[in-house]
């Protein structure tokens, strides 16, 4: 069964000299790397040990990609920069290489070439033992290549989860721990693919955790009902069924996600909260679990959060240049507020992470009290609310500022308290972000009136209020360019004569995909999105700047129209315009904005 296609490139494996050379020297010559840091990773060396390829990469004087490179060079095989794709890889060579060993050893079996021997792609060239025990295992002769080890891990992840997925296995968890749902800091976690449990409930349940982490979604919901259990993956914020489960299993099935989640299985009367770390095909995951009693029986819902994933900064998350420079601007000030509004849901809390990730440096003390804390980040000093021992928002709030703060964030605002304190604290020299629940941005100035703060305060201390909601992308695998209506564009806000003749000047979004000139993006819908027509999530936002005239509105106590018309006068994008510019620039469809913009849109 050979691999169509599948060549060895044989630029990698060239002669530098009679001898072989010092890869200090390939990379001096070959890789543009300086003498100095060859240097420098040797001192390294000495004092720590290690080889000097991996004490570079560690010091981050190369990349994975060029010790790949310079490796091939100085062992003279072949260096491979692209590997094909997971799903060409054949299943009966990964079937017969242990997942454990692969990781381990950081190889994998890529195909066969003409000569019917097994391309493997490794990460060192002097593993021979490596090399052997592969050749032994799939009982086939084998041609090493070169690859970066980042590569290979990441194939690996991906083609044994295909495996998985073919065989058609119920991916089992680790066997439990008796601290149940602690938080597991230094826990070393076994990932599902390496696990082996037989136990149908363990598989079944395990199972749901997978498919849903594989899918992308956010949010599993188990709900009871009179003759079966429904299981359903909320995914880019729509809900859809997953699997079903015969009555019968119904405790069973909840009892293994409340010892997962260290609750009370005998408890079936109250809520509970809980937590579920596991590794999922590489990827640390972490799981908030919330149960409740319904008339059919409890319901779970188990929140996603991968906790290996890059933290989004500013520019990856959808905002315009510039909305980009005026939020920039604004958490760039030593002192104020800054109050993202919009429904649970919304994306609030990744904007202000974003935020903080970008002002994030050691000369800054940054503080926050969240409910939960949904990622933890990298310096910076995060607690949870505990109702329990009378640790909310507002007494979190009151003891930071006696931790000598610069940066602040507060989960939400939600009561006259917190906001005093927060108030307080952006009056005495201290930056602070927080989230309050309204449609737009200038509610949120309406918001702290009606919650009893005096207006002269809410104007003296807000710097800007930033509203936002998340939008579907289009699947661009099966997506296709077609002409609006004129009636569509003119109520998204959009002039259909300019809009044709390609007259408007959008600001430039990271990632977009725009259309041709007069056309948008219709759904289709293909494999790549399992027939939904949209893939993945940005963000549409309008931010309203507090200038003198907002703040002269905001001390006479005028309503939030007046303030948003007062916004709009002075330059504010409005939300569904930031949404008709995404429509425009390929981002999001037309009944995105709508759907989401309805309730801002007079």
């Amino acid at each position: 069964m050979a691999t169509p296609g599948f060549a060895i490139p044989r630029g990698g494996g060239e002669h530098i000299g009679p001898v072989t050379p010092l890869l200090g020297e390939i990379l001096v010559g070959r890789c543009g790397i300086t003498p100095e840091a060859i240097e420098r990773a040797l001192g390294k060396q000495r004092e720590e040990g290690g080889l000097i390829g991996e004490v570079l990469v560690r010091l981050k004087l190369i990349d994975e990609e060029q010790l790949a490179f310079a490796l091939s060079l100085q062992s003279e095989m072949p260096y491979l920069e692209k590997l094909p794709r997971a799903e060409d890889i054949p299943v009966d060579l990964i079937d017969k290489l242990p997942i454990n060993f692969a990781r381990q050893r950081l190889v994998l079996p890529l195909g066969r070439d003409g000569s019917g021997r097994v391309i493997v792609a490794v990460a060192d060239p002097n593993s021979v033992d490596v090399i052997d025990a592969v050749s032994v295992l799939l009982s086939e002769p084998v041609e090493p290549v070169i690859a970066s080890s980042v590569k290979i891990v990441e194939h690996i992840n991906k083609t044994y989860t295909r495996l998985r997925g073919t065989h058609e296995l119920e991916e089992s968890g680790k066997k439990e721990d008796d601290e149940g749902g602690e938080e597991f800091q230094n826990e070393e976690l076994v990932d599902m693919l390496d696990a082996n449990d037989e136990a149908p409930i363990i598989r079944w349940v395990n199972s749901l955790m997978f498919q849903a982490a594989k899918e992308g979604a956010s949010d599993i919901h188990i709900r009871p009902g009179e003759k079966d259990i429904l299981v359903r993956y909320r995914v880019d914020g729509q809900l859809r069924e997953a699997k079903r489960a015969p009555k019968k299993f119904q405790q069973s099935i909840l009892a293994r996600v409340k010892i997962m989640a260290g609750l009370n299985i005998a408890e079936k009367r109250l809520p509970q909260d809980g937590r579920i770390r596991r590794k999922i095909a590489g990827k640390d995951v972490d799981m908030r679990v919330a149960t409740a009693p319904t008339a059919a029986g409890e319901s779970v819902t188990i929140r996603l959060l991968d906790r290996s994933s890059v933290l989004l900064g500013l520019a990856d998350i959808g905002f315009a240049t510039d909305h980009l420079a005026l939020i920039r601007a604004i958490i760039a000030r030593p002192h104020g507020i800054l109050l993202v509004t919009g429904p649970t849901g919304s994306g609030k809390t990744t904007t202000l992470y974003a935020c903080l990730s970008e002002i994030n440096s050691p000369d800054k003390n940054i503080l926050t009290v969240e409910d939960p804390v949904e990622y933890q980040l990298e310096g910076i000093s995060q607690t949870q609310t505990n109702a329990k021992i009378d640790l909310t928002f507002a007494s979190g709030l009151r003891s930071f500022l006696r931790q000598d703060p610069d940066v602040i964030m507060v989960g939400e605002i939600r009561d006259r308290e917190t906001a005093e304190i927060a108030i307080t604290a952006s009056l005495t020299g201290h930056l602070v972000f927080s989230t309050v629940h309204t449609n737009d941005a200038a509610g949120g100035i309406t918001r702290l009136v009606d919650m009893g703060i005096e207006p002269f305060l809410v104007a003296s201390s807000l710097v800007g209020l930033l509203a936002q909601r998340l939008v579907r992308k289009p699947c661009y695998a099966c997506a296709r360019p077609v002409r609006p209506s004129d009636e569509a564009l003119v109520e998204l806000g959009i002039d259909p004569d300019r809009f044709f003749r390609g007259a408007y000047d959008l600001p430039a979004v990271k990632g977009m995909r725009p259309p041709p000139v007069g056309t948008v993006f219709e759904t289709v819908g293909c494999a790549t999105c399992n027939q939904l027509g949209y893939k993945g999530r940005t963000g549409i936002y309008e931010l309203l700047m507090v200038n003198d005239a907002v703040r002269r509105l905001a001390l006479a106590k005028a309503d939030a129209g007046s303030i948003r018309n007062a916004a709009v006068e002075d330059g504010m994008v409005a939300l569904r315009f930031d949404g008709a510019r995404k429509v425009m620039q390929g981002m999001t469809t037309i009944e995105e904005v709508m759907l989401t913009t309805v309730e801002s849109s007079d």
